[in-house]
Parts: structure tokens; sequence; C-alpha cells
């Protein structure tokens, strides 16, 4: 029996299913007989002040919970009777499900050849088709003007305040998930909204998660033609590689000294990650620069210029 192409959307992919929520909360908040997988997990997951939550106690072990729980949510949605027959056929599908449900990954031991279709988030097809798009959007508006990174940090006081005393925050993927995506909205608001770099004609970022640590999430963004960086003074209005002066701002010069200076290395340090070869592999210590230079084909090289002050980091 094939699905309608309502159910089709909705067993497809994520979005179908908070539309479906969506639309059921418009219309009233009608009650119903049942909830979906992501509305059950979210419920499971969340702190309550007046109940105890032994999921959330659990450690190092609430994130193999988390996973498990990930690959069942996978294999349902994955589930090869849900597909639209005219776009894929179910002989082919069935090495996905072989490899969800019983974690298969030998290709040897899988009868056909299997692939992952657009709706899977970070599966080839998907990254193709984003690589695609952001690919279009520097055709039309040209190339990006600000590459821009944004860290999380296990210590902002969001994340801190809803630890509990005998947690730790690599153990908390979901306290420090909820707090990232908040704080990045509200990057993308001053971006788009507040225009802190001017207007802004086209952007697009990635999340990533590396190593198994806290998110960062990476920026680019395209300028229209009245707000583009074409001088090096319009570099030195956004970017500084120096650092600030604590009589100015003392609150800044304890953030870049504490999360931003790189090193020890060098003689200073000759064992550390970033030695390579007896010279640091991020060419540190830079060389003085008392203004911003534009180079054709390189990284520019921003001011940095010799004050004669110097701090203490890492003792």
């Amino acid at each position: 029996m094939r699905p309608n192409n309502f159910q089709v959307s909705l067993t497809c992919a994520i979005d179908g299913l908070l539309d479906m929520e969506a639309d059921i909360l418009q219309k009233g908040k009608q009650k119903r007989n049942n909830i979906s997988c992501r509305e059950y997990y979210c419920y499971k997951f969340q702190m309550r002040d007046n109940k105890e939550n032994i999921i959330l106690y659990s450690g190092r072990l609430f994130q193999q919970y988390s996973v498990d729980e990930f690959i069942k949510v996978e294999t349902q949605r994955l589930d090869f009777s849900s597909f639209n027959e005219d776009l894929f056929r179910v002989d082919v599908l069935q090495g996905i499900v072989d490899i969800l449900r019983l974690g298969e990954r030998e290709a040897s031991k899988i009868e056909k050849q299997n692939f992952l279709p657009t709706s899977f988030t970070g599966g080839p097809r998907d990254m193709c088709q984003r690589y695609m798009d952001a690919i279009a959007l520097v055709q039309y508006f040209g190339k990006p003007d600000i590459f821009l990174t944004m860290i999380c940090n296990p210590s902002w006081p969001e994340i801190k305040q809803h630890l509990l005393l005998t947690d730790e925050t690599q153990n908390r993927p979901d306290l420090v998930s909820h707090v990232f995506r908040a704080k990045v909205e509200e990057m993308k608001t001053d971006i788009l909204k507040r225009n802190i770099f001017g207007n802004v004609a086209a952007y697009m970022y990635t999340i990533e998660f590396q190593k198994c640590g806290p998110p960062h999430a990476h920026f680019l963004i395209i300028l229209t033609d009245d707000y583009k960086l074409l001088t090096p003074k319009a570099y030195d209005k956004f970017v500084c590689a120096e650092v600030p002066d604590p009589d100015i701002n003392s609150y800044l010069h304890k953030l870049v000294t504490k999360h931003v200076m790189h090193g020890p290395c060098d003689n200073l340090y000759p064992t550390n990650s970033c030695m390579k070869r007896n010279e640091c592999k991020f060419k540190y210590p830079k060389s003085f620069a008392n203004e911003t230079t534009k180079e054709k084909n390189s990284y520019s090289i921003y001011r940095r210029r010799n004050t004669g002050k110097s701090v203490k980091v890492r003792k």
C-alpha cells in the first residue's frame, strides 16, 4: 500500500514533524492521542525543579542513552515502508535499514548498495545539496566578506547556573546545545537586524562538534556593495589582533588573555602540540606590524603594534 503525499512528507524529514506539530498548535491546541518521537524525547530530557530526572544524573551514560535513542528515531524515520516508491526502490534502501537495526558496517555483508536521501541531515546527499546552495549564493552575490567563528564557552553563566552540584559540563550536551543555540540566534539577530557589520546581502553558517567537544559555529557573510571591506582601514573596524588596553577595557583584556592568546610555544614550550619540525605550525609568534596590509593572493596581515607591554598567560 502506497502512503499518500502528506504521510511521506512527514516521515521523510524532521521538518515534516515540526510542521505537523506547528499545524496542530495553530488549530487551537487540540487534544491528541499520540505524540512524535521528538516531543517524547524532549519531554524526557527536560529539567524540572520539583522532580529529579535520573537520565540527567547518569553522567556519561546520558550521552550513550541519547545516542541509542537517536538511532531508534532514525531507524523509524528511515523505515523503507515510509518512502515514496516513485523516488526510491525498497530493495535499494534495505541496506540502510540493515545498518541502523543490525549495526552492520561492512559493505561486503550487505546485500544491496545503499544511499541516504537528502532528508537525512549530515548525509552525503544533504551535504552536497547544501554545498551547491552555498556556491550559488557566492556566484550571485560575490565572495564572502567576513568569516566569523563563534565558539561555545563551557564557563558561560547560563550553563553553570543550571548544572547540578555533582555534574560536569561535558556530561550535559543537551544543556550546552540549548544555550549555544540561543546565543547563535542572538548573534544572527545582531548581524541581520541590528546590522553590526552593515547591510547583509547573503549569509551561510554551519555548526560543528569537533572531537566530541563543545559546539562552534562558522559564519560566511556577504555584505552589500555599500558596506564591503575594500581597504585595510575598513578591516581595522572589525578585526583586532592586539591585546586590549587594560586601562580602557579591563573586561575585554581579561577575556582575550584568558581565551584567545596562543601558546606558549616555540622556545618557551618546545613540546606543545602546535610544534612541528621545531616551529609552530600556526606561525606564532607573529611579527609586529604598524598597520594592516592587504595581500593579493594570501591572508591579510593585521595591525599588531609593538606597545612595549606584555602579559603573563598559562604560567
